[in-house]
């Protein structure tokens, strides 16, 4: 008898595991639609809430279902929505984000704070006394979430002061070759943490070397599909 239900209870488990497999899916995600892949890239189950990140090869993996909404993001590239109809492998393709010239908000959209909107990702990224609390995935994944938040905050702040009424304010440029030139001389988030006289200085320089570059340099290379 207790040989029987040892059998049953392995059953159980394999069965378990077996329909957890099926409720993983699993893709890679690439810049446009080129062979680049992309790390690090958010992804989120709206329905369930379940977070992951692309790895270093550009591949992911989350435990969602059919019929569920998922959200592509990564700092620096255009969001993409999927819908599930299925949990075949996709390939995921995230564009460069540009720079919108109907920008009139400087004060950039609502401010993220993901500590308010991913608490538990702040709560599993801490360290545990358990060596498998530090090392595991779960725990290894919130840190690695962390770090992707801070990027995006920082991304966030960059576009607020780094916004189109600004610098066109300062430099006589307009349509494409404004986009072109915010896009090549973006500033770094300390650049734009700096006084604002700093990163008024640092646009009118970046425009003198921008108008010294031949014309066909002045233009964003298209993404190569190879």
């Amino acid at each position: 008898m207790k040989r029987k239900m040892l059998l049953i209870f392995i059953a159980v488990c394999m069965l378990s595991g077996h329909l957890k497999a099926q409720n993983i899916l699993k893709g890679t995600v690439f810049e446009g639609k080129s062979s680049r892949k992309l790390p690090e890239v958010f992804v989120h189950d709206i329905n369930s809430k379940e977070l992951s990140l692309s790895d270093k090869s550009g591949n992911f993996s989350i435990r969602t279902a059919v019929n569920h909404t998922l959200v592509f993001s990564s700092p620096g590239y255009v969001s993409d929505t999927l819908f599930l109809v299925d949990l075949q492998p996709k390939r995921i393709e995230l564009a460069l984000r540009g720079i919108s010239l109907n920008q009139v908000n400087i004060t950039g959209s609502r401010a993220f704070n993901p500590r308010e909107e991913y608490p538990e990702v702040y709560e599993k990224s801490k360290f545990a006394l358990s060596p498998s609390r530090i090392f595991g995935k779960e725990a290894k994944d919130a840190r690695r979430l962390k770090k992707y938040f801070g990027r995006e905050v920082e991304e966030r702040q960059i576009d607020s002061a780094f916004n189109v009424l600004y610098v066109s304010g300062l430099v006589p440029l307009k349509g494409k070759d404004l986009e072109d030139f915010m896009t090549m001389y973006r500033p770094t988030h300390a650049q734009v943490q700096a006084p604002r006289s700093s990163l008024t200085l640092y646009v009118n320089d970046s425009y003198k070397k921008f108008m010294a570059l031949p014309p066909e340099k002045r233009r964003i290379q298209p993404l190569s599909l190879n």
